[in-house]
């Protein structure tokens, strides 16, 4: 049996399964959009991008701006597309969490942290990224403020209030206070600050934290405000909901994907962070071929050519849920392959090319990564990147080929292939604690006269995968 997951979005809207035959599958392009589309018009250079995470303050030893910006040569070899910047506004210092406070406290937002440096140093950064052929979008937290941001004196309707009349806050952030969307103005401004960093510094987009927090149709509201500010906005949330994809936004977080990756690696074995009590957290039993299953329900739930974002980290994670190798163990390298070769976009994390393997402290001053020299690492990724980049099958969005995946005796392998206009990419990973025999039990991929893609041998698909193994078979 084969499954076959048209690569109408993330994945698309069908789900079609076939036992021998090659079957059918509806093509649809988009100048036959329907109302299961997504509005959003995707910028070009967007589809076979990288997104690369800049954790500002743990970049370098002084965490300035102008130290980041020597590393966009490298960044540049490495094969980033897209710089993701967290925050870079002044962070509020009433109630601050530990001694630098959260990046997420935002205390004004139409202004520069001077821990960072000036306005002009990151103008001049930005410039200096997009001369290297690098977009920069910036980290925006439109769902609360610091709680010394200056809209709360000149502006204090914008803030939701409890029965008291006193601002509130979210979750366990005590650092915070949340703003109002049912308030017209508050919206204007909002909008007016990110117009802003558009038009007076040149960024390309938004990643918008906890998205899905705020109102859907202040994204529909904000969308066509910031493209006619600025054409080819990008926009990501940090959300796994599918409606905001509709209007608003050209990617979101494929959180379930993350999450499945953690429970896939637990039930091999290989998940071994420990919480602050020291206990491992506990999993439902999950396998390779679970993906299908997620593919099929995500195929239903999102608009067609939306973007979802594929991670084995960031700074959530590395911070709060462990690094990739507590979670992901002997498996990492290869759920980074299916972070590339899955339908969507993948994102590397500050560090994650130098193979770092630590938490970054989050509210203090940490030690910054070594760059150099760079190792395996950094050829690893700098490989991929060059496989999404040259691989017409790994577009993003509709313009990607449609994945196929192939079944076998083992829940454990996941075997698959993307195939479109000339370029074919087959990925063969083993998810299990064991050595695994393929043995397949319908159609198989066919990979005469392809190659390796990491080290230019004749294809061939083995009797069987080692723990953690991938193979990536490309035309040559």
């Amino acid at each position: 049996m084969k499954k076959i997951f048209s690569a109408l979005g993330m994945i698309g809207a069908l789900l079609f399964s076939a036992c021998g035959g090659k079957g059918n599958v509806a093509k649809e392009t988009s100048e036959e959009r329907d109302s299961t589309f997504t509005t959003v018009k995707h910028p070009e250079w967007s589809r076979n991008a990288v997104i690369y995470e800049v954790n500002l303050r743990q970049y370098s030893d002084s965490g300035t701006v102008t130290a980041f910006a020597e590393q966009l040569p490298r960044l540049k070899d490495l094969g980033v597309d897209i710089l993701w910047m967290m925050p870079v506004h002044p962070i509020s210092k009433k109630d601050r969490k530990g001694t630098l406070g959260s990046y997420y406290a935002v205390a004004d937002y139409k202004a520069f942290n001077p821990e960072f440096g000036t306005i002009d140093q990151f103008k001049e950064m930005v410039k200096k990224a997009h001369a290297q052929g690098m977009k920069v979008i910036l980290d925006w937290v439109p769902n609360h403020s610091g709680r010394d941001n200056k809209w709360i004196t000149e502006h204090p309707d914008w803030y939701e209030k409890d029965s008291l009349g006193n601002m509130v806050g979210v979750y366990d952030w005590t650092d915070v206070y949340v703003f109002d969307y049912s308030n017209p103005e508050m919206r204007k401004g909002m909008i007016d600050a990110m117009k802003f960093w558009l038009t007076d510094v040149d960024v390309d987009g938004f990643r918008c934290d906890v998205a899905g927090e705020v109102p859907t149709d202040f994204w529909d509201e904000a969308r066509p405000q910031l493209e006619a500010a600025k054409a080819d906005v990008f926009m990501l949330a940090e959300a796994s909901k599918p409606e905001l994809h509709k209007n608003g936004f050209d990617m979101g977080y494929n959180w379930p994907m993350k999450d499945l990756f953690s429970e896939i690696a637990a039930t091999s074995g290989q998940y071994t962070f420990k919480d602050k009590e020291g206990n491992i957290r506990e999993f439902p039993e999950k396998h390779a071929a679970d993906i299908d299953k997620l593919l099929a329900e995500q195929a239903a739930e999102y608009p067609k050519d939306t973007y979802l974002m594929n991670m084995v980290t960031n700074h959530d994670l590395n911070s709060w849920e462990g690094t990739e190798f507590e979670r992901l163990g002997n498996l990492t390298d290869a759920f980074a392959v299916l972070s590339y070769t899955l339908p969507g976009m993948p994102m590397i994390y500050t560090g994650q090319e130098t193979g770092m393997n630590r938490a970054f402290e989050f509210f203090e001053k940490d030690k910054a990564p070594q760059w150099e020299p760079r190792n395996e690492y950094f050829t690893f990724y700098q490989k991929l990147n060059n496989l999404k980049h040259n691989q017409k099958a790994l577009a993003a969005g509709l313009e990607g080929g449609d994945l196929v995946s192939y079944a076998t005796q083992s829940p454990d392998l996941y075997i698959f292939s993307r195939e479109k206009d000339g370029s074919k990419v087959v990925v063969l990973t083993n998810l299990g604690k064991a050595d695994t025999a393929i043995e397949f039990t319908g159609e198989k991929p066919e990979v005469t006269g392809m190659q390796n893609f990491f080290t230019g041998e004749e294809a061939a698909i083995p009797a069987s995968l080692a723990p953690g193994q991938y193979l990536v078979f490309v035309n040559k």
